[in-house]
């Protein structure tokens, strides 16, 4: 507990900060990151929604989701109009922290969605039906690819977080993800903005992962979070308990990396909210 500094409660943001965690690349730490760096927050004052948008809903198994067939997901809410409020479930162990799962049904919302009217808005719409004075953050887990799940949560959000992982082709495709953001921004959503990146998967043992660093680094300046997140077993245990690190093993190098990540993002935050 003193290696987290759970008693220290950082500053909220003047108003609900809306994160897209997004990059078509799979492996890169996406659900990971979003699942921990939602618990860092709620676990120092800040209230926090997750949105489970991948259809392997790892994010939901990861926070203690309970899921079967007659689960209400995230699904119900882009395609039946049901309200997220109704969807989100407290996670265990967590206070102020909340997630709206995703279960099996979202693999085939890709396709149903193709026929609704502002099918690219229908998230946006949910965000908009939500009391958002209530939540300091909702951050949402996108798929491993550019479909209409992860357009919707670039029209939805405010801010899109990338996580790149400190290996080869950690560059390749991001081009292409940027082009998608600037896609988004002309013609849906002009306040989106790339706000942070966060490396992952750094091993400082090999000259690769520093050169990756130093290359994203030179790349994009300030919007790199100062923090790298190492390789951990313990990261990679947590979830097969229904646990994110930072409640699975608080003092594991994992869970200090995704804390000091949490802190620098929730420090950047403009405004705060008394």
């Amino acid at each position: 507990m003193a290696v987290r500094g759970h008693d220290e409660v950082w500053p909220r943001p003047g108003s609900c900060r809306v994160i897209g965690v997004a990059n078509q690349k799979g492996g890169v730490g996406k659900t990971t990151t979003t699942v921990n760096i939602a618990a860092a927050l709620a676990m120092h004052g800040q209230r926090v929604l997750v949105v489970d948008l991948d259809p392997q809903g790892n994010a939901s198994t990861a926070l203690g989701m309970e899921r079967d067939n007659q689960t209400r997901s995230i699904y119900h809410c882009l395609v039946e109009d049901e309200e997220i409020r109704k969807l989100a479930q407290p996670v265990p162990g967590i206070p102020d922290l909340w997630c709206a799962p995703a279960t099996i049904d979202l693999a085939g919302a890709e396709i149903e969605l193709v026929s609704l009217v502002a099918r690219e808005a229908r998230l946006k719409r949910a965000f908009a039906a939500y009391d958002t004075s209530e939540l300091d953050y909702i951050l949402i887990d996108c798929p491993p690819s550019l479909g209409l799940l992860t357009v919707n949560a670039m029209v939805a959000c405010d801010e899109v977080m990338i996580p790149i992982q400190c290996e080869y082709y950690a560059l390749e495709g991001l081009g292409q993800l940027l082009r998608n953001v600037e896609l988004v921004q002309s013609h849906l959503n002009p306040g989106l903005a790339v706000s942070t990146i966060l490396l992952t998967m750094y091993d400082g043992r090999t000259r690769l992962s520093q050169q990756v660093a130093e290359e994203v680094r030179s790349h994009f300046g300030d919007t790199v979070l100062e923090t790298l997140i190492p390789r951990s077993v313990r990261v990679s245990e947590a979830p097969s308990y229904g646990q994110s690190v930072m409640t699975y093993d608080p003092g594991s190098t994992g869970a200090v990396a995704y804390l000091e990540a949490a802190r620098e993002i929730a420090h950047r935050a403009q405004g705060v909210r008394t």
